[in-house]
């Protein structure tokens, strides 16, 4: 009744124990974005059927699978390599697909490990929708992409546990330094399109989507973005509270979030003609 979907690139080390969380679903769909390890050889022989494609942007990329990948049931679920479902989710995610009512999707919680520690407070938001019908979901934005349904959604119990740091913090900032690339150029394309925001619609909007959005075309707009994100994830959001994690955590994201800040203010000028200082030059006066 469930066909499950996982999304990979070079995911030799984690892809193994991904598989076996999912599998008790009969239709295992692996969509690749060209790897160059082992990771098409591993979900071969584990009887997941593949699908590659180049990668161009997460909501391009997702989009096209959703719409060209023959899913045998009318219900999938959404997974990384890097995560693992838990039984009591399993258990839920078989239910609600059994008795959706009028529900199209499902959003699940997720827990982010970080040095063997369950970051319970640092996360902004713990809740993504990963149980949903195909032909009734789609995806905005480059990166970190906002779901789309197209009818009512739920909640279900149960935990998808998240390794982020799998294959160390490497790994994560290489990822990430891309991850900032694609925010800088949905930022600017935002503005490039003209599309406008208001604080009451990031508090008050009723559609979660344009209520996102205002939310981050908010953000964007804030000064000292970076020290802000960390005062949100550990101190507001209590962080502190996750201990030696929570506070290298919260440093992370606060790195992560200056990154974007830098690539979007080195595209801006780039746009208007103003070139980088040759090496040695003295500013201008």
């Amino acid at each position: 009744m469930i066909s499950v979907l996982i999304l990979t690139k070079n995911e030799e080390q984690d892809l193994p124990g991904c598989l076996d969380s999912v599998a008790w679903s009969d239709d295992v769909h692996v969509y690749d974005s060209m790897s160059g390890d082992r990771t098409v050889e591993i979900a071969r022989s584990r009887g997941a059927t593949v699908t590659q494609r180049p990668f161009d942007n997460w909501a391009s990329h997702q989009n096209w699978g959703l719409a060209n990948i023959a899913f045998r049931h009318p219900w999938v679920f959404y997974i990384d390599a890097d995560e693992r479902m838990t039984p009591e989710l399993v258990a839920s995610v078989a239910c609600a697909a059994s008795d959706p009512g009028e529900r199209v999707a499902f959003r699940v919680r997720r827990r982010d490990f970080l040095l063997g520690t369950w970051l319970e407070h640092a996360q902004a938001s713990p809740w993504y929708m990963r149980l949903f019908m195909p032909g009734r979901m789609r995806y905005e934005r480059l990166v970190n992409p906002v779901s789309i349904p197209s009818g009512p959604v739920g909640d279900l119990p149960g935990f998808l546990d998240h390794y982020p740091f799998s294959k160390g913090f490497g790994h994560w900032f290489a990822r990430h330094n891309g991850y900032s690339s694609f925010e800088a150029q949905q930022i600017l394309a935002n503005r490039a399109n003209g599309e406008t925001f208001s604080v009451l619609g990031a508090l008050l909007e009723r559609d979660f989507t344009r209520r996102r959005f205002h939310q981050k075309e908010l953000f964007y707009r804030l000064p000292a973005r970076p020290l802000l994100k960390f005062a949100l994830l550990y101190i507001l959001k209590g962080g502190f509270l996750d201990g030696r994690a929570g506070l290298t955590y919260a440093s992370l994201q606060a790195v992560y979030e200056y990154m974007i800040v830098l690539k979007t203010t080195e595209a801006e000028r780039a746009a208007s003609g103003e070139r980088p200082a040759a090496p040695g030059a003295k500013a201008p006066a």
